[in-house]
């Protein structure tokens, strides 16, 4: 085996992790977004997104592992998980560190997000923003082959395709649907769905209970008080 196979190794699956965590984070945006339609029903869609993040681990590993054999850059185990540890470019690699774990805390929160907080779940998956921005850094600060015309290429439609659906989220058509899922209801359908003073039920004076049903347990008002000493309330 030549003494640079590993060197490549590492390069080719590092390219290749990055291309996967990109086209992640892209259909996840085309996702949340509705770019794909208001409520995209095929399960395969979000199948998709998942199984990108999940190969994109696998080929991180790759990476790490690469690293670790080759025999050119030295990595250690503090090298690859430590930041500032490597004397290989040790900023560059920070940034590809950092990346590491932001893909780990994302991965897993997934992975549990039935067993966490929605909002606990967000806010871990926000960070996968950060974490493209970190792993590009990372890739051409300390690749070697971050001159290349295809890679660059690919990372700027990447970028484009990130700020498109990020204009989208806020102007897009999609942005009515989140309102509307989130519960809040606008100020016309409050007004509307408030009852006018008059059309609302009198309520029974105090002691007296209404003609129609004495013990009704839906009227407004609550039962009657059985007698004066009465400590519990009526709220249910």
């Amino acid at each position: 085996m030549s003494t640079q196979t590993w060197w490549f190794v590492s390069r080719a699956s590092g390219i290749v992790a990055w291309s996967l965590a990109a086209a992640s984070v892209l259909w996840g945006m085309a996702l949340s977004t509705r770019a794909l339609g208001k409520q995209p029903r095929a399960p395969w869609l979000l199948d998709l997104h998942r199984f990108l993040g999940a190969l994109t681990v696998v080929f991180v590993g790759v990476h790490l592992l690469g690293l670790f054999l080759d025999q050119y850059a030295h990595f250690g185990l503090a090298d690859l998980f430590v930041p500032f540890a490597s004397t290989w470019k040790p900023q560059p690699v920070a940034w590809g560190i950092v990346a590491f774990y932001l893909l780990v805390a994302v991965e897993i929160t997934s992975l549990l997000m039935k067993r966490l907080p929605k909002k606990l779940w967000h806010a871990i998956h926000l960070l996968s923003y950060v974490l493209y921005v970190t792993a590009t850094v990372h890739l051409f600060l300390a690749g070697t082959d971050a001159g290349n015309l295809w890679l660059r290429s690919a990372a700027f439609v990447s970028m484009g395709g990130i700020l498109f659906f990020l204009i989208y989220r806020f102007i897009g058509p999609g942005r009515a649907a989140s309102v509307k899922s989130s519960g809040r209801p606008s100020s016309t359908s409050a007004t509307t769905n408030r009852a006018p003073r008059s059309a609302r039920p009198a309520r029974p004076a105090h002691g007296h209970a209404t003609p129609t049903d004495p013990a009704d347990p839906t009227d407004p008002a609550g039962p009657a008080d059985p007698a004066p000493d009465r400590t519990t309330t009526g709220v249910g």
